[in-house]
């Protein structure tokens, strides 16, 4: 079979080509030089060791007590904490002006914001104890809580937002959209790292769910799949270039309920405390607590199948 590679002499002119096309006048589609950028797959990994410190016994290593947790525990964080460090370093060096080979400036932001983010870790664990519940109580199919831990796929896509909202908080480049997308990839369920979301929030099946970068939601929300919170328009700059950093996604306050295929876009737009919002709603304005905006019941049209003659 080999040997039918006759044209094996064009490679190299094709190269060429490729390589003239990382000129500085493209978009930059390429990194080159001597600081690397962070790995996607340690982010994975960090991701599923912190999963195991959040969850232990459940994901990673079985068995545990109360006399192995803590040993358990110490040794994940060391771990993760040695991956972290050098994956915020990576993300940081990126964009730093400073010359040298390795920067001991950047490693100390690193090694601080490491800490400072493990730190957190008890905080996420209450949030997402109380995410666990709202599911509990949110569906009637669920039969326990382990049951909710193992398989829904919003306690994934919320434990990974919870992690890389506090990331980014902190001012982290890189590492908190590469983790939700990563849990997008796999749940389909897409939050933003910037979104605010408070405790008791349940995402009901979850798939096609888009939350928003500047999206604010209150406490005890439930959304049903393909819900969208959105951007109603882009606002631009005089030179035409998209102006960011502006509140362009809805507010839901506590206790709303949105169902399946809503669409609520705006930066204006708040749902008011208590509001339920019906399936396949488009909503771009405001509406007061305590409202109920459905859309008028279609017309159906029931009409007898021809007959079909048998041969």
């Amino acid at each position: 079979m080999l040997e039918r590679l006759r044209l094996k002499h064009k490679l190299p002119g094709i190269t060429d080509e490729i390589v003239a096309t990382y000129g500085d006048n493209q978009i930059p589609l390429h990194h080159l030089g001597s600081t690397p950028l962070p790995s996607r797959e340690s982010i994975v990994q960090i991701l599923e060791i912190l999963q195991e410190i959040i969850f232990p016994g459940y994901f990673g290593k079985k068995g545990l007590d109360s006399y192995s947790i803590k040993y358990h525990v110490g040794d994940s964080l060391e771990s993760v904490y040695e991956m972290l460090f050098r994956e915020i370093y990576r993300g940081i060096r990126h964009d730093c002006k400073l010359s040298e080979s390795i920067c001991s400036h950047c490693e100390d932001i690193a090694e601080n914001q490491a800490i400072n983010f493990l730190e957190k870790i008890p905080g996420i664990r209450y949030a997402l104890a109380s995410d666990v519940q709202a599911a509990y109580d949110g569906d009637p199919a669920a039969k326990g809580h382990d049951e909710i831990i193992f398989s829904y796929p919003c306690i994934f896509a919320i434990m990974v937002y919870r992690i890389a909202h506090d990331l980014h908080l902190q001012g982290i480049p890189l590492l908190p959209r590469i983790m939700t997308e990563f849990a997008h990839s796999k749940t389909g369920i897409d939050i933003h790292p910037g979104a605010r979301i408070g405790k008791n929030f349940f995402v009901d099946h979850g798939t096609g769910v888009v939350i928003g970068e500047t999206t604010e939601i209150g406490e005890n929300v439930k959304l049903y799949q393909g819900v969208t919170l959105g951007a109603l328009s882009f606002p631009k700059d005089e030179m035409g270039n998209v102006v960011r950093d502006k509140k362009r996604h809805p507010t839901i306050e506590d206790d709303v309920v949105i169902y399946a295929g809503a669409t609520v876009l705006g930066g204006d737009t708040v749902i008011g405390r208590g509001s339920i919002i019906g399936g396949n709603v488009w909503l771009t304005h405001s509406v007061p607590p305590g409202t109920k905006v459905l859309i008028a019941e279609p017309q159906l049209i029931m009409a007898p199948m021809p007959q079909v003659l048998s041969i």
